[in-house]
């Protein structure tokens, strides 16, 4: 199988990430929940993880590392923690299910600040007209799931900072691709995933906190610390980590972690753009096809979405799937996008790189939608 599916889940790992799942299910318990060997390792490995991520970040005490179930469990603590039901936030033309699904269930009243695709200077002046006083949060996505747009949250954090409204980033798309750096950011939470960019496994999650910023736990529970007390403690990260940690997965995500920063965010971005230009430049001598591409790719990390005249693109998406070649066809949990860009009714069909990809691949891709297309629907 050809996967071009990584904006999901990234389905090739480094090696490291396996064998380090391997070592925890026969070496590891639970951090603070002993004194033995195992607990200990366990407590080391956990440590370990938030520290590598705190350094990738820009975040100065590990311990505003929370680990989550994903990257929807951290969304909706940090959405939870700032936006009161029924209150106010602002959020962009391009946010996934797990933003706007909290946001509906809270009753929150919701301004959206749409804007065209790849303008990243017409998203920054909707915002700015919309973060008015009374706005509990903002909320914004790096980078699109739907069509790669890179969105400027820099621009959108000082928006904020100037206005005293709190920031929450969804850094699904860009964790372990873009940088990131939560310091000169400013913003009170970023969520991600641990199996897309950072290359862990499913199951995993984390939630950047700024030290001032109060968190809500979602769930109440053990976490090995002040057991005698009946509150969650107040302290981080064991004030939103009730429960037994995910050690396997923890140690598969530090694995995952060390991957990328050993590789180079800024060199990993680069051959997911190489392979994205490559795919544009033989998409675009096909007829009928409709890309989603910024010019050069200059607002675009390695996802693109693309639409066919004549063709669904579920039946192009199973089609490919029949020749080997796997990619995501739909709504991608995105309706606020396909609503921004004028996809709704149709869906697109998302290619999504990923560091393992290779440019054969994308040769071999090209030659199946042609022959795909050729075949008409």
């Amino acid at each position: 199988m050809i996967y071009f599916d990584s904006a999901a889940t990234s389905f090739q790992k480094p090696a490291s990430v396996a064998a380090a799942m391997w070592e925890a299910l026969a070496s590891m318990s639970s951090p603070g929940r002993g004194g033995y060997p195992a607990a200990a390792r366990a407590a080391d490995t956990a440590f370990q993880c938030r520290s590598e991520l705190a350094e990738l970040f820009g975040l100065k005490n590990p311990e505003q590392v929370v680990f989550t179930l994903n990257a929807t469990h951290a969304l909706n603590i940090a959405i939870k923690s700032l936006v009161p039901p029924g209150g106010r936030a602002v959020v962009s033309g391009y946010e996934h299910n797990a933003v706007t699904r909290p946001l509906e269930a809270l009753g929150a009243k919701i301004s959206v600040a749409a804007a065209p695709l790849f303008v990243p200077e017409a998203v920054t002046e909707a915002f700015d007209r919309l973060i008015i006083p009374g706005t509990d949060a903002v909320i914004c996505s790096h980078v699109s799931n739907v069509f790669g747009f890179v969105q400027p949250i820099e621009e959108i954090g000082a928006v904020c900072r100037s206005r005293g409204v709190p920031f929450i980033v969804d850094a699904s798309q860009s964790a372990g691709i873009l940088p990131l750096d939560m310091e000169s950011l400013g913003a009170a939470f970023a969520a991600m995933p641990g199996h897309k960019g950072l290359y862990g496994p499913q199951g995993t999650g984390v939630l950047l906190c700024r030290e001032d910023v109060p968190a809500n736990p979602l769930l109440e529970g053990g976490t090995g610390s002040q057991s005698i007390q009946q509150r969650m403690p107040d302290f981080l990260p064991d004030r939103l980590e009730a429960g037994t940690l995910n050690m396997p997965g923890i140690a598969g995500l530090l694995a995952g972690v060390r991957y990328v920063r050993r590789g180079g965010v800024d060199k990993i971005l680069a051959h997911e753009k190489h392979l994205t230009q490559m795919a544009v430049q033989g998409l675009e001598t096909m007829p009928g096809l409709r890309l989603f591409a910024s010019p050069g790719l200059r607002h675009q990390v390695g996802v693109l979405s693309l639409t066919a005249e004549g063709a669904d693109v579920e039946n192009i998406g199973s089609a490919l799937a029949e020749r080997g070649i796997a990619v995501r066809a739909g709504i991608h949990c995105a309706p606020y996008a396909h609503r921004t860009a004028g996809t709704l009714d149709t869906g697109t069909v998302r290619i999504s790189f990923s560091d393992f990809n290779t440019p054969e691949e994308v040769a071999r891709l090209l030659r199946a939608l042609q022959g795909v297309l050729g075949r008409g629907f």
